[in-house]
């Protein structure tokens, strides 16, 4: 008799992360097996090649912003698909070797994405030694164990993975502080709306004229989606170059959305749909009069009696 396999979890490791972390919220977590990955690239590609079913991938941090690795790699090569978010708290430590005291601290280690997060404890309480960057916070801290720096900023849970100590916590400037993550995987089913969902795309600029940023928002604001985010990305083309990561309340099969991206998808170029799935923070739209699916669907019976059966 064969033995079934666990599913398999791409995440940007080593053990230790809080990407790693985010994986172990996820409901399933007790029945997958987590696939650390030395970069958040090579977690995606691992899903691309069928090595692996889904990948945890960090978006964005409510104090640094985007985390563009991940933005980059959804926009370009083989299409993926967001199917959950989860907001995960992030509180950062700073791990040193046993007996390191702070005046010994010539060298810290992270990932870039947590040094701003630090940066004003950092200059206070730290300010002679050299910040250097890690691909990931346990990474770091698996360097602070070989002895090629004196400190991680890292979660005070990669303590113990590593044998180092917790010289001081909390060290991050902003308190309360949420990282994004997504669980990403090949195209397929796309889960079915709760009512509380968000919809996520990349869309370009097909001549850069006048306007044509303000005409991308009209699909959205004619229908009353409203924007989470939007973000300007460039293409790699040459200078002034650019495409957009939005966000945007609703679900695909929401009426409204659906009319806004059949409206990009026409009059833009490039548009990638990233994918529609439940919000994390469980937060529903704010419909405007006119916006429902009813009232579409009321919208569209008007028109067909309107044209009394006729045929272009």
């Amino acid at each position: 008799m064969s033995v079934e396999q666990p599913v398999r979890y791409a995440y940007l490791g080593p053990e230790g992360t809080f990407t790693e972390a985010a994986l172990l919220a996820l409901p399933e977590a007790g029945s997958v097996e987590a696939v650390p990955c030395p970069t958040v690239p090579s977690a995606l590609d691992a899903v691309r090649r069928g090595e692996c079913a889904a990948a945890v991938v960090a978006m964005e941090s409510s104090v640094e912003g985007a985390v563009t690795a991940t933005i980059d790699e959804l926009a370009s090569g083989e299409p993926l698909i967001i199917v959950r978010e989860l907001l995960l708290s992030v509180s950062f430590a700073l791990l040193v070797r046993p007996g390191t005291a702070l005046e010994d601290i010539k060298t810290v280690a992270s990932h870039p994405v947590a040094e701003p997060q630090c940066r004003r404890w950092l200059g206070e309480n730290l300010p002679d030694a050299r910040w250097e960057a890690a691909t990931s916070n346990a990474h770091a801290a698996r360097q602070v164990q070989d002895g090629v720096y004196d400190a991680a900023l890292a979660g005070s849970f990669a303590a113990a993975r590593y044998g180092l100590a917790v010289l001081a916590e909390p060290v991050h400037d902003i308190a309360g502080a949420q990282t994004r993550f997504v669980l990403v995987t090949r195209p397929g089913s796309v889960p079915p709306p709760t009512g509380v969902d968000k919809t996520s795309i990349t869309v370009g600029l097909r001549d850069n004229h006048p306007g044509e940023l303000m005409e991308i928002l009209e699909q959205f604001a004619t229908r009353g989606v409203n924007l989470c985010r939007i973000e300007s990305r460039p293409t790699g083309q040459g200078m002034g170059r650019y495409f957009f990561f939005i966000d945007c309340e609703g679900h695909i099969a929401d009426a409204r959305v659906g009319e806004a991206l059949m409206g990009l998808r026409r009059s833009s170029a490039n548009m990638r749909f990233l994918g529609s799935y439940p919000r994390a923070d469980g937060q529903p739209p704010a419909l405007r009069f006119g916006t429902s699916d009813e009232e579409f669907t009321a919208a569209r019976a008007w028109l067909d009696d309107a044209r009394g059966g006729c045929s272009a």
